[in-house]
């Protein structure tokens, strides 16, 4: 889920397609590289990272089209991605309906009340060993060879993305509970939850209701229950009207399902063709 992995791609429908070809649906498929000092970056414009949305929207997709023979067009456009790749592609359309046409979301973040918090719990455990502080934990991760202690991967995952949602102004990341007893910190819960896609959909239903094309899947064993956040994330779309996607379920944890992508990216190339 929100671990620092998974890269969204971005697939640009190849200009060249003539009658001889069209069945096949050609790309160009971009991979797009958004790590950060903290691992992933989201995808989003944070003090705590950098402009990492504005790089993808902007210079990515300005360089792929100066460059390759695309259809420059949002309607011929889609992003793809996994974990907080996929939460990349479920945000970045809603926010850039102008350059993206259609998404594929393989258990991508969602639904953080049941994906995260119990993250926060296993952190406040681990932190007892620094004194709940997390910034003596990052300097011991510094110091030695990465992902030796079992605490690493929750640690930085939680630190990560509080850089990306609850950064102070001065680019700090301020985790949005309390290191020494989990307790949730509202104000800093609050702008982790703003960025849920569960919770964006309504104010973003004219973009999404514009979409051609949006494939949703994931584990039905995920470790973050990012199949439920996909559930609810359907749900979310069917009331504001959007009901004709391709979702699905199977059984999986979160890992190894990298098989799922190119069912996803021919999706995307067939309904975004001209």
């Amino acid at each position: 889920m929100a671990q620092p992995v998974g890269l969204p791609t971005t697939v640009h429908r190849d200009g060249r397609l003539d009658v001889r070809t069209r069945r096949r649906a050609p790309a160009i498929v971009v991979y797009v590289d958004a790590w950060s000092a903290y691992g992933g970056s989201q995808f989003v414009d944070s003090p705590g990272t950098g402009r990492y949305h504005t790089y993808l929207c902007e210079d990515v997709v300005a360089y792929v089209d100066a460059r390759y023979r695309t259809l420059p067009d949002a309607a011929h456009r889609g992003i793809q991605g996994k974990s907080s790749g996929g939460f990349g592609a479920m945000i970045t359309p809603m926010l850039r309906p102008d350059l993206f046409g259609g998404l594929a979301t393989h258990a991508g973040d969602a639904l953080y009340e049941l994906c995260y918090i119990k993250e926060f719990g296993d952190c406040t455990r681990y932190l007892r060993d620094y004194e709940g502080d997390i910034w003596k934990w990052w300097a011991d991760f510094r110091s030695r060879i990465a992902f030796t202690k079992k605490e690493d991967s929750t640690l930085l995952m939680t630190l990560g993305v509080s850089a990306c949602f609850s950064a102070a102004d001065d680019g700090t990341p301020l985790l949005p509970f309390n290191s020494r007893t989990g307790q949730l910190i509202p104000e800093l819960w609050e702008r982790w939850l703003a960025w849920d896609p569960v919770r964006m959909v309504s104010s973003y239903a004219e973009a999404l209701r514009g979409l051609r094309a949006i494939w949703i899947d994931g584990g039905t064993r995920d470790d973050w229950y990012l199949d439920l956040g996909a559930e609810a994330f359907r749900a979310e779309l069917a009331k504001i009207g959007v009901t004709d996607l391709n979702f699905e379920l199977f059984d999986a944890t979160h890992a190894a399902i990298d098989y799922r992508y190119p069912l996803s990216l021919a999706f995307l190339a067939k309904h975004l063709s001209a």
